[in-house]
């Protein structure tokens, strides 16, 4: 039944479905995993490094996380070539706003102009829907720390914590029982770190395949940071030391509960 009407963008399905919009959304999900976590006192964005091959030129590379303007920055699933189209805009939009009002563009109103454009790629013919989803970062005087999520329908939503990409539904599960309000910045690392080692496709977690970010405020002033290899590594080695504990923890305890089961006999 899909195949009549999957053909453009434009064709409702008789269940009032766009199947080349969900196309883009089902490709996005197995794209390389983003999450963000909004805490008291910032926000942080994590993203996967998909490609780690050494051949690569690491000054060319493209990055996950794309800073945005002095406030904003953002982390991307899909396919790179449209994040570099809609990364780019996103920056154009920004600098036009701060010419004209002198003073940067509140979060939202950013993220909803893009919006407005990707959703028109779903609405005329002769186009296709974005194969991106983004998650935006960002701090205005107006609503102060702030996430948001936008996919390929043009869609967008604010959240206290979300995943996009890959095995996304399990980490926002863990999400939902590991997340507490009023998080600090600090214990949301430490739980972005928990989330991507259960539910990225690898054995063990480097430096090498995650890149994180962090927006807090100092002084008056929006510090963006892409965290170091070394920081990244003391986080995933932190994460190892507590997980072999509770590991040891659990053993003991199960063995324990065995003697007594035998004690009883």
């Amino acid at each position: 039944m899909s195949r009549r009407y999957d053909a453009k963008t434009t064709t409702f399905s008789p269940e009032g479905r766009l199947y080349q919009v969900e196309y883009a959304m089902e490709g996005i999900n197995n794209g390389g995993t983003c999450l963000g976590i909004l805490a008291s006192d910032g926000i942080l964005l994590a993203s996967e490094r998909r490609s780690t091959n050494k051949l690569l030129d690491k000054a060319v590379f493209s990055e996950k996380i794309y800073l945005l303007d002095e406030n904003t920055a953002c982390s991307v699933s899909g396919i790179t070539s449209d994040a570099n189209l809609l990364t780019e805009t996103l920056r154009l939009r920004a600098q036009q706003y701060l010419l004209r009002y002198q003073e940067p563009i509140p979060i939202e109103m950013l993220v909803q102009q893009l919006c407005d454009t990707k959703q028109m790629y779903t609405q005329y013919g002769g186009k296709r829907p974005f194969g991106v989803s983004l998650l935006y970062m960002g701090w205005d005087k107006h609503l102060g720390y702030q996430l948001y999520q936008s996919d390929p329908s043009g869609n967008y939503g604010g959240w206290k914590a979300t995943c996009i990409g890959n095995n996304s539904g399990a980490a926002v599960s863990i999400l939902k029982q590991e997340y507490e309000e009023g998080v600090t910045l600090e214990n949301a690392l430490k739980l972005a770190v928990k989330v991507l080692n259960k539910t990225l496709d690898s054995t063990k977690l480097t430096s090498e395949k995650v890149e994180l970010a962090t927006l807090k405020r100092t002084d008056g002033e929006t510090k963006i940071e892409i965290l170091s290899t070394a920081r990244v590594d003391e986080l995933l080695q932190e994460y190892e030391l507590k997980a072999q504990a509770e590991r040891k923890e659990k053993e003991a305890k199960e063995a324990a509960d065995k003697r007594a089961q035998a004690a009883k006999k």
